[in-house]
């Protein structure tokens, strides 16, 4: 078999990303609550796979960047779509979140805080270890966790459990990481710009890189 028809055959495995194409089963998802970045995600925030939020610093509107979608899952309970299995209510987990999250807020905002957990860690093998079981355990309709460095093999050992858990997934990470090599679906920059963020997505498996601006 010549190495050009081998080459061919690897490509057309559905598991092969190639920049600026879609996968053809697209991955289940979640709606971001925005309109403009739901249409450059092709749907919404990817459920299954991991996503990678970079930042240059903490709090610049990440966390209401998200939580449309949290609230969402936070309230999702009763029959699932299109059976009539009753759907367990799941949890809302957050790693090592680098603030307290303020219960009357998110209660504000709509979220039920009755199936949000916060788990805190300052050493990052608990921290890797915490979130791969979240994910495994399928108990999770979101988990969020904060890192600084982390290896890929880790990264990757991260993305199979979200697979596996088929939980919305989601790192956030110091910007200066962003041209580390990552096995996570999704990649985008936020950047606070006047009174929106910009969002630059820079890795897609679901479309192709693009710029968005949201209004938080």
């Amino acid at each position: 078999m010549s190495s050009k028809h081998s080459l061919h055959q690897l490509l057309k495995n559905p598991r092969i990303w190639k920049a600026g194409s879609a996968f053809a089963d697209n991955a289940a998802a979640v709606s971001t609550g925005f309109k403009n970045l739901d249409r450059a995600l092709a749907g919404g925030w990817p459920v299954g796979v991991l996503t990678e939020l970079l930042l240059d610093s903490y709090g610049i509107g990440e966390l209401k960047l998200v939580m449309p979608a949290l609230v969402h899952l936070s309230q999702q309970s009763g029959e699932g779509q299109g059976s009539s299995e009753p759907v367990a209510e799941r949890w809302i987990l957050w790693i090592s979140p680098p603030y307290i999250p303020y219960a009357p807020a998110l209660e504000q905002v709509g979220m039920d805080v009755s199936r949000v957990l916060v788990v805190h860690s300052g050493h990052r093998v608990d921290v890797l270890w915490a979130m791969e079981q979240a994910l495994r355990s399928a108990t999770c309709a979101a988990v969020l966790a904060w890192f600084q460095a982390v290896d890929e093999r880790s990264m990757r050992r991260l993305q199979l459990a979200a697979e596996a858990g088929g939980c919305w997934a989601v790192l956030f990470r110091p910007a200066r990481f962003i041209r580390d090599s990552s096995p996570a679906a999704l990649r985008i920059h936020l950047r606070p710009d006047a009174d929106t963020i910009r969002l630059d997505i820079v890795k897609n498996r679901s479309g192709r890189p693009d710029t968005v601006f949201v209004d938080t």
